[in-house]
């Protein structure tokens, strides 16, 4: 890709700096914001520099964000960072139409939004019962859930063969049995460890259920009704006003990755998402840089 791009986010940097006077944060959101929409075109394959951006681009870079799980929130967030972007080359009269000037942002408001805060994680973490087996189990469910992003049909299917304790990955097998490796983090380990050696040792295991992770009290794995009851039940007991599922999440997941500044390739690999191209240029990243991006990223790190 062009230079310009680089070239162009460094010049908005300064600006926003010297003639905007904004504060350091709010420069480096702005900057993570368009450094999204680059991103973006690096994953499509397209050499579009930041002049040659049509409304279309935008458009199809908003739907993007969105089927990453992105809330509405979210994605109104970075449009606004764009926008400013737009704006600026407009100040500067780089571009003489603004291509961002029609994109409306996603409605907000509307429903209760389904991500959560990472407080609000740690909340509902915290309110397990850990004194019943069910509890050691539910709190290391939860734990690789919110660490890997995974699916609920992802989850109760994890094999106990999958789990690479030793290099800090699962192999996950998702939608059409593709597989993919995904970081897990220490603490999500830690409660898995627990879960394994402390209760699942105990539980009379049925046969053909032997290298499932998490088991129901009769030994057999369970199922994704349970899994939504047991995070509706835990939401109940904290009172919490939110509607959330087990997507919610996966949608936490990625959503506190990309806010905190994760590459959207890097979380776009994790969650397992097919390529958004038609054709396969989309290519598999290094896993020591998926571990990087959950340390340097994830509020769980």
């Amino acid at each position: 890709m062009t230079t310009t791009w680089p070239r162009q986010i460094q010049q908005f940097k300064n600006y926003l700096k010297l003639e905007r006077s904004l504060s350091g944060n709010s420069v480096e959101a702005y900057i993570r914001d368009v450094e999204k929409l680059e991103q973006y075109f690096l994953i499509i394959d397209s050499d579009v520099i930041p002049e040659e951006v049509q409304s279309t681009d935008l458009q199809q870079f908003l739907e993007y964000i969105n089927q990453l799980g992105l809330t509405p929130h979210s994605q109104a967030r970075i449009l606004s960072g764009i926008k400013a972007f737009y704006k600026y080359l407009m100040f500067e009269d780089i571009i003489d139409k603004d291509p961002t000037a029609l994109i409306e942002g996603p409605k907000l408001g509307r429903k209760l939004p389904d991500t959560l805060e990472f407080n609000e994680i740690v909340t509902l973490l915290e309110a397990i019962d850990h004194s019943t087996p069910e509890g050691q189990r539910n709190r290391a469910m939860l734990e690789v859930l919110y660490s890997s992003g995974l699916r609920v049909s992802e989850l109760i299917d994890l094999r106990l063969t999958n789990i690479m304790e030793d290099v800090g990955f699962l192999r996950v097998v998702g939608k059409g049995d593709k597989e993919r490796l995904v970081p897990i983090g220490k603490d999500a380990l830690k409660y898995l460890n627990i879960y394994r050696k402390e209760v699942r040792v105990h539980v009379k295991i049925q046969p053909g259920y032997e290298n499932y992770a998490f088991l129901n009290r009769r030994g057999k794995k369970l199922t994704r009704v349970m899994v939504f009851t047991i995070i509706k039940n835990l939401a109940t007991s904290i009172g919490m006003k939110k509607n959330i599922s087990p997507h919610t999440f996966r949608h936490s997941f990625a959503t506190h990755l990309i806010e905190g500044g994760a590459d959207l390739r890097a979380v776009q690999e994790m969650l397992g998402h097919e390529s958004i191209t038609t054709t396969e240029i989309y290519t598999h990243l290094d896993r020591d840089y998926l571990r990087q991006v959950i340390q340097d990223f994830h509020p769980r790190s």
